[in-house]
């Protein structure tokens, strides 16, 4: 028998049962949705849903760095009026799927498709089904919403 090859996955094993039984930290969410690269909502103009009603894909030439994400715009005009009030332009709930948020929980978004300006403020959501779910009560949503941001992070 070869001892060598009995002996050599022992620290192996070990490690991967320690692993498994000792607690790992657990490491909040990003208070902004960001892509893998430390892209806001995938890259979309945050401006545009406001002034011009409908969702544009950003440029990395026109970016700006805000809350520890990185926002595209797709002028430099957009830049300059997200610069001046992010608060009014930015998606409420980080741009975290809103619908997921007033349910206690986060998921992504598809800022193409699934998006409402609601009382002047942008809202995202997973996809146009889950849109659905939440335009079936904007406002209850909404409250439920504002109650769980950002605890919901945690």
């Amino acid at each position: 028998m070869n001892f060598r090859r009995v002996i050599m996955p022992l620290p192996v094993i070990v490690t991967l049962l320690l692993s498994v039984a000792l607690p790992v930290p657990v490491q909040a969410k990003s208070e902004i949705y960001t892509n893998l690269r430390g892209i806001a909502i995938k890259g979309y103009d945050p401006v545009a849903f406001h002034t011009e009603g409908r969702s544009v894909e950003g440029s990395s030439r026109f970016e700006l760095d805000w809350k520890g994400a990185t926002w595209w715009f797709s002028s430099n005009e957009n830049r300059e009026l997200f610069k001046a009030d992010p608060e009014k332009y930015a998606p409420r709930y980080g741009g975290y799927c809103a619908w997921a948020i007033s349910q206690g929980t986060t998921a992504g978004v598809d800022p193409q498709n699934a998006w409402s300006i609601v009382d002047g403020k942008l809202y995202l959501n997973y996809n146009m089904e889950i849109k659905q779910r939440w335009e079936a009560d904007i406002p209850g949503n909404i409250e439920k919403g504002d109650a769980n941001w950002p605890g919901v992070l945690k």
